[in-house]
């Protein structure tokens, strides 16, 4: 009985001791206790207090007397730290979820379904997404790192934020494969795998914290193809689907820095898509892109591959709507091309195919580390153009890549006039920071720049779409043309055409006669007693919406005060029952302090009266 005593009475003591002097919530200032180093012992025994002063130590007179000799110094206080020191509010008094953010994305489609899945997120936790620059509150600058005028574009919007004022979170692949340039130090970043923690990211950069969040999502040791496919999301353009099917590639090219953030190989599983995919077409999407940085290596590292995929997506694609299927290299689509061509001939699928060649001189590819020569990329291009009648083909150059000869580019300008492909994509040769190109031998900027005047005008020397002129063509109306005028279609070769700017049209599959060809695009008529065919199966959201919100999404209170589950002043854990669910102990709980100490008391009480009464009995 006496130890239970001694026990409960010792718990109590220090439990009161825990709660009153080291709780977090007792005020908003806290408390702190500092202990004083005590002297290690005495070299003699005082037996008087008066013993402690010595006849070396000043009287009090003496004291008195150098008082009156001191005269204080008058510290001039900065006006302009008072007014910046008011002006800032301490961090947590700013109440999250409340801001404007203005979200800028540069590079490909993989950037950009990234940039609308970081959009979703924000939006969802209550803050605005605005197209106004000027009036954010803060700036999320969604990089890319494949050639140096973008990153260019990606420093001065940096710079210009900050002469600005704003709060600043950089993602994308330039932060994530050099986060330690100098132009990015003190700034908060967010990997190109952690985009599903946006909200914690810019949540500490606007109480003024900077953060940096730039590793890999595994699964038992085993990367992944990254964030959840189902997280909230605002489109850009609420008809069109952006699903990244992988994440890094297979290749190790000796120019590329996508690599460098973008990693190895990681693919999504076939379930996971086709769900994303059912789910847009729920929200009233007529258009899907898959795209990655490398679609023809998809599922190599787990065991499937691409048409496996393909099948699977066709099946869930409803009658008027349609798939692209983005970049893929020749090395991985040789392996499927009776596959491919049967998927690329399929009604729901554009025929239409990214494959980048790069330089038509193998020389030059075996030093790109491309892993293929010229005669494999004409192969996948002869075979597709045999196999399915009409195919667009797409393809990317090089101009002026390190030891490239004028007989090597005279090889790729034989190969633009033997092909005119309709889509090419020419690239004057930078050198990025870190890669194996950058340290060989750089072609003059001269000559860079004259080869990539000459191939210009070869490509611009042709009109692939003349021939089309006065044909009648279905197309899918979905975007609006740059200048306003038009509305954007795509016929079954993803070829451009462009249609009267009728409401009516938007979102719809038509018939068009085509009347006029530019370089890249057709111009098409309605034709009048043709059926339009509604693609969407059911209301398209309206620009801005957020679209795939999850119940745990549905269910969280907006705009920041109320969001009991992630409050700014604790440490948020993932659980598998809330996407934010904060680490609380006991005492830091509301009004459970106070139960708790209550409760010790009361045992207390009954513990001494026990005690007293058996003692008692005893007597």
């Amino acid at each position: 009985m006496v130890f239970c005593l001694i026990v409960l009475v010792v718990h109590a003591v220090s439990f009161f001791f825990s709660y009153f002097f080291f709780s977090p919530g007792l005020s908003s200032k806290g408390i702190s206790v500092v202990l004083k180093k005590m002297p290690a012992a005495c070299d003699s025994v005082l037996e008087d207090i008066e013993d402690i002063v010595s006849a070396q130590d000043p009287k009090p007179h003496d004291r008195q007397f150098v008082r009156k000799n001191v005269f204080p110094k008058v510290r001039k206080r900065s006006s302009q730290q008072n007014t910046q020191t008011d002006d800032d509010p301490p961090s947590d008094s700013i109440i999250p979820g409340v801001q404007k953010i203005w979200i800028r994305t540069w590079g490909c489609s993989h950037n950009n379904s990234d940039g609308e899945y970081m959009a979703g997120q924000l939006a969802a936790y209550g803050y605005k997404i605005t197209d106004n620059s000027a009036e954010a509150d803060l700036w999320l600058l969604n990089s890319c790192t494949v050639k140096n005028p973008a990153e260019d574009h990606f420093r001065n919007s940096i710079k210009k934020a900050q002469e600005g004022n704003k709060k600043v979170v950089l993602a994308g692949c330039v932060p994530q494969a050099q986060p330690r340039q100098d132009y990015l130090k003190g700034l908060s970043i967010i990997g190109v795998q952690q985009i599903d923690r946006v909200v914690e990211v810019v949540e500490e950069t606007i109480k003024g914290h900077s953060v940096r969040l730039l590793g890999q999502k595994k699964d038992n040791g085993k990367r992944l193809g990254g964030a959840r496919l189902d997280l909230p999301k605002i489109r850009k353009n609420p008809l069109i689907e952006i699903i990244s099917i992988n994440t890094g590639c297979l290749n190790a090219c000796t120019y590329c820095k996508t690599k460098h953030a973008r990693g190895d190989l990681a693919s999504y599983p076939i379930e996971e898509l086709v769900d994303r995919a059912k789910q847009s077409f729920q929200e009233g999407v007529c258009e899907i892109w898959l795209t990655s940085e490398d679609t023809g290596a998809y599922g190599r590292d787990i065991g499937t591959d691409l048409p496996t995929l393909l099948w699977k997506l066709v099946e869930a694609i409803p009658e008027g709507a349609m798939l692209r299927l983005g970049m893929t290299n020749p090395p991985y689509i040789l392996e499927h091309l009776e596959e491919m061509a049967k998927i690329l001939n399929h009604p729901r699928v554009y025929a239409f195919l990214h494959i980048p060649v790069q330089s038509a001189s193998d020389s030059v590819l075996m030093d790109m580390k491309r892993e293929y020569c010229v005669a494999d990329f004409k192969r996948v291009v002869d075979f597709l153009k045999e196999k399915v009648p009409g195919i667009m083909i797409a393809t990317d150059i090089i101009c002026g890549f390190p030891g490239e000869t004028d007989e090597d580019f005279q090889e790729t300008m034989k190969l633009v006039e033997q092909y005119r492909f309709p889509s090419l994509f020419i690239n004057q040769f930078y050198p990025r920071p870190g890669t194996p190109a950058a340290k060989m031998h750089q072609v003059p900027a001269a000559v860079k720049k004259q080869r990539t005047k000459d191939l210009s005008q070869l490509f611009h020397s042709y009109n692939p779409y003349d021939h089309k002129v006065g044909e009648r063509q279905r197309v899918l109306v979905t975007e609006e043309s740059f200048d306003s005028n038009y509305y954007v279609a795509h016929n079954p070769f993803y070829e451009q055409v462009l249609v009267p700017k009728d409401p009516v049209l938007m979102g719809k599959m038509v018939e068009v006669n085509i009347y006029e060809a530019g370089k890249h695009f057709m111009k098409g008529q309605p034709v009048s007693d043709a059926r339009v065919y509604t693609a969407s199966i059911t209301r398209p959201l309206a620009k801005g919406e957020v679209s795939g919100l999850t119940e745990e999404f549905r269910h969280a209170p907006r705009n920041g005060t109320n969001w009991k589950g992630h409050p700014s002043a604790e440490i948020p854990v993932k659980t598998s029952f809330s996407p934010w669910m904060p680490l609380q102990l006991p005492w830091q709980q509301e009004g459970s302090g106070l139960k708790i100490l209550s409760v010790s008391l009361a045992l207390l009480a009954v513990l001494v009266m026990l005690y007293y009464r058996g003692m008692k009995t005893e007597l």
